[in-house]
């Protein structure tokens, strides 16, 4: 199949200068795996933003098209799992890393990277989750399956107006937990408390400087997609037989802490990785995305762009003023 598609692609100077432009590719150019897929929607995540500025650890060679998520329809299979016209999610593993991603009309990956659309979510409905959806109920689904329940107490979400962090409040809403949000952004809070979080928090509150091991019973469950040193506070923070589940770094990868409130309160951590998810774990979670754990209204936590916007947002999300998701429509 040969023929020209539009594409997000950045380039590479002699002089380590990264440009971001919208380019025809050809389908030919793509790599040979066994699908084919016509992107409907994409969405954008920190990942994409690093891609855009040269980072060596999320995408080696350029000139690349990042985007790790992406939803469409199959438009030619080599594998018997997926047919023509199948509707299906694609997210995370080496998409729009090292592989040309969903920041385009086409993308062809392996068939087991793909999940077929599940009934419950439409192709855009998929995008507004994304990677973002995917990770917050994986993190959702460790803390249930330790026992996590509302009536144990208050939970905590740390980078609530990031992708993650957005869905997790409205998730964790819909489920009936009183979600406590932490935020840096005080023009965020009637978006917050619109999307389920019954309290706002600054930074500050949640950013313990004492030295102290061990603080105040306050949460009975932590979402947290910072690290350093909000993470440690949190963890300081949970009620006795309280777990957290991290899945980011955007403030430190440290952390520095001690054994106490593991042994003396009996917690649990959880690490959270959504890139490499063995595949049926993955497919159950978009299963809970699309019926139990579906927000009333996924609408409200997402904006819609088209490929041309997709440079002018991907430089909001470097300088953190990004709030919510972002979806793009190809």
């Amino acid at each position: 199949m040969s023929h020209s598609f539009k594409a997000l692609q950045i380039s590479e100077s002699p002089e380590k200068q990264y440009t971001r432009s919208i380019i025809e590719r050809n389908i030919s150019d793509l790599p040979a795996n066994e699908v084919l897929i016509k992107v409907t929607y994409s969405s954008l995540n920190y990942k994409d933003a690093l891609s855009s500025v040269g980072n060596k650890g999320v995408t080696k060679q350029y000139p690349h098209t990042p985007g790790i998520d992406a939803s469409g329809i199959v438009e030619a299979s080599e594998s018997p799992d997926f047919q023509v016209g199948d509707e299906v999610i694609v997210t995370s593993y080496d998409l729009g890393m090292n592989t040309s991603g969903g920041l385009a009309e086409y993308i062809s990956v392996p068939a087991k990277w793909i999940v077929k659309l599940p009934k419950g979510l439409s192709l855009k409905e998929a995008m507004i989750h994304g990677t973002a959806g995917l990770t917050a109920g994986l993190c959702i689904n460790a803390l249930l399956n330790h026992g996590l329940s509302p009536a144990q107490g208050k939970v905590l979400v740390t980078g609530s107006t990031g992708g993650v962090g957005t869905l997790a409040v409205a998730m964790l809403a819909k489920l009936g937990f009183e979600v406590v949000a932490v935020t840096g952004k005080p023009e965020a809070e009637v978006f917050l408390k619109e999307i389920g979080a019954s309290e706002i928090v600054s930074r500050e509150v949640v950013n313990d400087q004492s030295g102290r091991p061990l603080l105040k019973s306050t949460y009975a469950g932590v979402i947290d997609t910072v690290g350093g040193n909000i993470l440690a506070t949190a963890l300081k923070s949970l009620v006795y037989g309280g777990s957290a589940a991290i899945c980011g770094l955007v403030a430190s990868t440290e952390l520095h802490t001690t054994v106490l409130p593991f042994i003396l309160r009996g917690n649990t951590l959880f690490g959270i990785d959504s890139a490499e998810c063995p595949m049926p774990l993955r497919a159950n979670i978009w299963q809970k995305l699309a019926n139990e754990w579906k927000p009333n209204d996924l609408s409200i936590l997402a904006k819609e762009i088209t490929l041309e916007e997709v440079p002018a947002q991907l430089d909001l999300m470097l300088q953190g003023k990004a709030l919510g998701k972002t979806i793009v429509k190809l």
